[in-house]
């Protein structure tokens, strides 16, 4: 899977987030692609960005940056880590949501 944006790492780090449990990134509605944060979308593409709707919310949207498993949007919001390998997410990414997913 190929992550867009700015990642620093190949586990999808990037410039604007890059804390150790910062390894998720996210397939944009939109344009179908995976970038590591809504920051990086908006700075790499000229379209606007689309949230997912909750109908949709089983559909594979996240990769884990450490194993490379995708994960439905259920999967991801409802747990604080990866359903594959067990590596953590940033907790702090739920402020985000409303940026990615009908809330």
């Amino acid at each position: 899977m190929e992550i867009l944006g700015f990642p620093v790492d190949a586990a999808g780090r990037c410039k604007h987030y890059h804390g150790e449990n910062d390894i998720v990134s996210i397939k944009f509605k939109c344009c179908n692609s995976y970038y590591p944060c809504y920051k990086c979308h908006d700075e790499s593409t000229d379209h606007e960005r689309q949230i997912w709707a909750k109908g949709e919310f089983d559909e594979k949207a996240i990769l884990c940056g450490n194993c490379f498993h995708q994960l439905t949007i259920n999967e991801y919001i409802h747990n604080q880590k990866c359903c594959k390998c067990n590596a953590s997410f940033n907790p702090n990414c739920a402020n985000h949501y409303s940026k990615y997913f009908e809330m």
